[in-house]
């Protein structure tokens, strides 16, 4: 009796490493190529018409609540997608991109990061449920995207990924209640 009293007091003990978001374990830390530990800020579910579509997932070198700070932060940063839904055809991805661009970046920003959002556009595909899209920004490099494990390429520059961090936290968001679960790195 000892032993198990002793064994689950130790297990209060252990820190967390992960959480389970509809059925799927999203860890607390990550870490990026170049070694660094980013601290999950917040996640949430995407939704649309009733249906769960994806996890949504935001990683940061210094979390914060505020999507103005996020923003602009300097650190590496990252967000991960994990499909729930069936299938989502390359299509859709791409014409919700363009609109997350478009509602969310400065009419006088957009022309400038015009072909680079082509690029970014032209790395998706059709996913299906299970696939995993990770958007890592490092500094020195730019945002790599990573579909279903395979690196297809990266796009330079923070403006880039600051107008694609707003596509979640800025004035029109993909919903409202993703952005809040994303600013909540206390949850």
């Amino acid at each position: 009796m000892r032993i198990v009293i002793v064994f689950c007091l130790l297990l209060v003990g252990l820190p967390v490493h992960a959480k389970e978001i509809a059925g799927v374990m999203v860890q607390e830390t990550v870490k990026t190529a170049d070694g660094t530990t980013l601290i999950l800020n917040g996640a949430g579910v995407r939704t649309k018409f009733f249906f769960d579509i994806y996890i949504a997932e935001l990683y940061m070198q210094h979390p914060s609540s505020s999507a103005e700070v996020v923003v602009a932060d300097n650190g590496a940063k990252q967000i991960v997608m994990h499909f729930l839904y069936s299938e989502v055809s390359k299509e859709k991805l791409v014409d919700a991109w363009n609109e997350g661009f478009a509602d969310n970046t400065g009419a006088d920003e957009l022309p400038g990061l015009q072909e680079r959002i082509d690029q970014f556009n032209s790395f998706f595909v059709t996913v299906k449920k299970g696939d995993v899209v990770t958007l890592a920004y490092t500094p020195t490099t730019g945002t790599t995207v990573t579909i279903a494990g395979v690196e297809k390429g990266v796009i330079g520059g923070r403006d880039f990924n600051d107008a694609l961090l707003r596509i979640w936290l800025g004035k029109e968001p993909v919903t409202s209640s993703l952005k809040k679960k994303l600013l909540d790195y206390r949850q």
